[in-house]
């Protein structure tokens, strides 16, 4: 059988993917490789070439290359048609087929890690990039309710909630600002309100990234004052475990959920394309967590 599998991206050094994925090849007694490969934007075509060797089953596609590596495909599924990018690619005699399992990897952490079914459900997502555009017609498959998009740039909110509306789901677009003198922006505390999920998008909290410059903390992008109680607050951010969002709506009493859900179930959706059989997914959340958990 096939052997070798891997996951590309420039850089890919901080991917725990290998870590995860190589633990459910050896659960499963499969005699596979699982690497990250470092490939530069140039290379990409030449890369993808090589997937069509007779000892490549499949690999995984991370930022920058989502989009790039789609015209060398044979062909892609409905979901990466919808999403415009692929983080899947499986290979069949030579044939190249693209798929995105990102939106069935939120769905299912959503659904089965958090026990929440957003069917009517008021929802507020915070960014527009591509992973909110992914999560957007992930719930929109599900008959979301009324929908808020925020972000700093009002314009691709816009875009984005148009896309929703083009899927027959109510929404709007708008302003995700920082707090002026520690009061929240009006119309993103009325809409954080009334919202039974809100969906952190952005990359805000990961660690090494923003620090706010008032506490020195790690930056959120909703202040606690405005979490409400009754909401589920789901951070797509996984690098740290519990974000500062994820510990303040706790704090606020709200449910939450991280991104190491998202992350594995999305990787065991790829298991099981390529190797076409049920994905291990309690040895792989396991690995995942000790890999996040474990210093440096």
């Amino acid at each position: 059988m096939n052997t070798s599998l891997g996951i590309i991206g420039y850089p890919i050094e901080h991917s725990i993917s290998p870590v995860f994925q190589q633990a459910a090849l050896a659960q499963c007694g499969i005699a596979a490789t699982y690497r990250a490969y470092p490939v530069a934007p140039a290379d990409v075509g030449p890369f993808v070439a090589g997937l069509r060797q007779p000892g490549v089953l499949g690999i995984n596609v991370t930022v920058p290359h989502k989009e790039t590596v789609i015209p060398f495909l044979d062909e892609i599924d409905d979901w990466a048609a919808e999403a415009g990018a692929v983080n899947t690619i499986v290979h069949r005699q030579g044939r190249l087929t693209g798929h995105n399992t990102d939106g069935y990897g939120f769905l299912r952490a959503l659904q089965e890690g958090a026990g929440f079914q957003p069917q009517g459900r008021r929802t507020l997502i915070l960014g527009a990039g591509g992973a909110a555009r992914g999560v957007v017609l992930a719930l929109s498959r599900e008959g979301v309710g009324p929908l808020t998009i925020a972000n700093r740039t009002p314009e691709r909110a816009e875009s984005l909630a148009q896309l929703a509306r083009g899927r027959g789901i109510q929404a709007q677009a708008i302003p995700l600002t920082a707090p002026s003198a520690g009061r929240p922006d009006p119309s993103l505390a009325a809409v954080a309100a009334e919202s039974e999920l809100i969906v952190n998008c952005t990359t805000i909290g990961m660690t090494h990234g923003a620090i706010d410059h008032d506490t020195g903390a790690a930056a959120t992008p909703l202040p606690r004052q405005i979490i409400p109680s009754a909401a589920l607050v789901y951070d797509l951010v996984y690098n740290p475990l519990e974000t500062r969002l994820l510990r303040e709506a706790a704090q606020a009493g709200a449910a939450t959920l991280g991104g190491i859900q998202m992350l594995v179930y999305q990787g065991a959706a790829s298991f099981e394309l390529w190797l076409e059989r049920p994905a291990p997914v309690p040895v792989m959340l396991a690995a995942a967590t000790q890999a996040m958990q474990s210093p440096g």
